[in-house]
């Protein structure tokens, strides 16, 4: 068996490196054939890829073997190239294919302000969809005009987070988890030992649920000059159940086949002969220039937050540790903005980055920009920073931790047979054992731990944002916050998204007037990631494929893997639709 998962493996490797080879090959022989965008085309932009902090496209993807991660549109390509159509002669305007759109809450934010940005120019943005889901028709609404599939379907009846217990499970396979928290609010830790959510839990789900489903209801009420009682009216009744109400009701501006809106889009580009180019062509069309010494890093953090170097969607403490320190170190480099999109983890990982934040803060204007997630260990590695910039929707907060110890005595001895035994030199010698339940004493002295390190978060915390220690509690016990509710008690200083944050970060360096961005880590490419991947890597990705929308579940449970030591975690994963 060992052989034939060897002999695939390996088979799989070369197919990888020839696949790699031969795409090289075509993009160097390809190199010097520029796209030629015509004049009054129209940027045809199908939002059917997942929205991502930076972008990766993969040459692989539609094959029958298609190796690496999965291509993706890129916040940072996208507003670049929003920013270069609304200047380009060329470009009459753009259309947004919105089937199939995939975002997180913060992201959505954020295209939409490119969106509504890009209006400013006079030129037309129009979205289509046979299908919008809640959040896809979000941004569409900062489009000039909105249609829809006369047979297709818009949701529109309120946002629901859906959250999953594994209390059960673990009863069935004799795994006790042992829980250390500090906070009523730190529900992390519940999936592990309830089947339902506490009150806690359900008031602060409910009020950052609400906050968000208002702020969008808000913003579509404002660009479709809809009342906004009305409309919240219309969400909550889901009064829009058919093509034909959501044109009545104005949430529509038009009800069109695919061939319908091209004859739209000749109309309004004032071409017969309708040029529409790709989203990928237009961004390959040109080419960034960059002239200044001035630079701002832009260091992206997006992901579990873990001891070490980390890998992809994951923050290593020691790889961003020696990133950040080689950007307080640079002198050509005069400020630095952190991007966060992550839910926390490891306390003392969260702690050693923490650290070189408040070091570089000492000599640089640092700006940290939280993306959909910056909460628990994803807030602690922010709060150093000089301003704290946050999107209306971020969830954020989650100030306390948690430790978990995993008593798997019944699981090895009553299920399987196993028996442990053994020999100690001291009276805690064993205190982290997993094969048997933690006595009353050795309870105290890991919950005395976690209270500590509750401490010196909620001291760093009160330090880095200027508050009272009392103040900052009374924000804490791990509750978790909308950015708008955060921008109310204080925990964050400005609303908006990366953008604002650089604004700042170049005011406050005094290179307003000319600076360059500079992004770290440098961003691999699709061939770096191919030979990156090692067996379990390519394992995940076809595990991915098989078990489908099951697969955040499969995934939560793996991460039962990295929950060693106290963790700054985020309550849950919270998926929203």
């Amino acid at each position: 068996m060992n052989f034939l998962r060897n002999f695939f493996a390996s088979l799989l490797a070369v197919t990888v490196f020839f696949l790699a080879l031969f795409f090289i090959l075509l993009s160097v022989a390809s190199a010097d054939q520029l796209v030629v965008v015509e004049e009054g085309a129209v940027v045809h932009i199908k939002m059917l890829r997942p929205v991502t902090e930076r972008e990766l496209e993969n040459p692989f993807e539609g094959l029958p073997i298609a190796p690496g991660p999965a291509s993706s549109i890129g916040l940072v390509q996208f507003r670049n190239m929003l920013e270069h159509a609304r200047d380009d002669d060329r470009i009459s305007g753009i259309c947004l294919n919105m089937d199939g759109f995939n975002a997180g809450m913060a992201h959505i934010e954020e295209l939409r302000n490119a969106i509504l940005d890009f209006k400013s120019s006079g030129k037309f943005i129009y979205s289509y969809a046979q299908y919008y889901g809640e959040g896809g028709y979000y941004l569409a609404s900062a489009s000039d005009s909105v249609f829809l599939h006369p047979e297709g379907y818009l949701e529109f009846n309120g946002l629901t987070a859906q959250l999953f217990f594994l209390k059960n499970m673990f009863e069935k396979i004799g795994m006790e988890p042992q829980i250390f928290r500090v906070g009523d609010f730190k529900s992390a830790v519940e999936p592990f030992i309830r089947e339902d959510m506490s009150d806690e839990s359900r008031l602060q789900m409910t009020a950052m649920m609400e906050g968000m489903n208002n702020h969008m209801i808000q913003g579509i009420a404002t660009e479709r000059g809809i009342n906004r009682d009305t409309l919240a009216a219309i969400n909550y009744r889901m009064d829009v159940r058919n093509p034909e109400t959501a044109l009545e009701k104005g949430l529509v501006d038009g009800l069109l086949y695919s061939d319908e809106l091209m004859e739209v889009l000749k109309e309004q580009s004032g071409n017969d002969d309708l040029s529409l180019v790709s989203y990928s062509d237009y961004t390959n069309s040109y080419n960034p220039s960059y002239s200044s010494k001035n630079k701002i890093a832009v260091i992206m953090a997006s992901g579990d937050i873990v001891m070490g170097e980390g890998g992809n969607e994951i923050i290593g403490s020691d790889k961003f540790v020696k990133t950040i320190r080689k950007a307080r170190e640079d002198d050509g480099i005069k400020a630095i903005v952190l991007r966060i999109n992550s839910p926390g983890g490891s306390y003392l990982a969260s702690d050693a980055i923490w650290r070189e934040v408040k070091l570089a803060a000492e000599v640089k204007p640092v700006i940290a920009s939280m993306s959909n997630y910056a909460a628990s260990g994803g807030y602690y590695i922010a709060m150093a920073a000089d301003t704290i910039v946050a999107q209306p929707t971020t969830i954020t907060g989650s100030i306390g931790i948690f430790s978990i110890l995993f008593n798997v005595q019944e699981l090895f001895e009553d299920k399987l047979g196993i028996t442990f035994d053994g020999v100690n030199t001291g009276r805690y010698s064993d205190l982290y054992s997993s094969n048997r339940p933690v006595s009353t004493e050795e309870r105290a002295i890991i919950q005395r731990e976690v209270e500590s390190n509750y401490d010196t978060f909620i001291r760093k915390a009160a330090e880095g944002r200027n508050m009272d220690e009392a103040e900052l509690r009374s924000l804490a016990s791990g509750r978790v916050w909308t950015g708008l509710q955060s921008m109310e008690n204080g925990l964050i200083d400005v609303l908006g998204g990366l953008e604002t944050a650089v604004d700042i970060a170049a005011e406050k360096a005094g290179i307003a007037d000319e600076y360059n961005l500079r992004y770290y880590p440098p961003q691999k490419t699709v061939l770096e990631e191919l030979l990156g991947m090692d067996q379990a890597s390519m394992s995940q990705s076809a595990i991915k494929e098989e078990l489908g929308a099951a697969y955040p579940i499969y995934r939560e449970v793996q991460k039962l893997k990295r929950l060693e030591g106290v963790q700054a975690r985020t309550p849950y994963s919270i998926e929203i639709n």
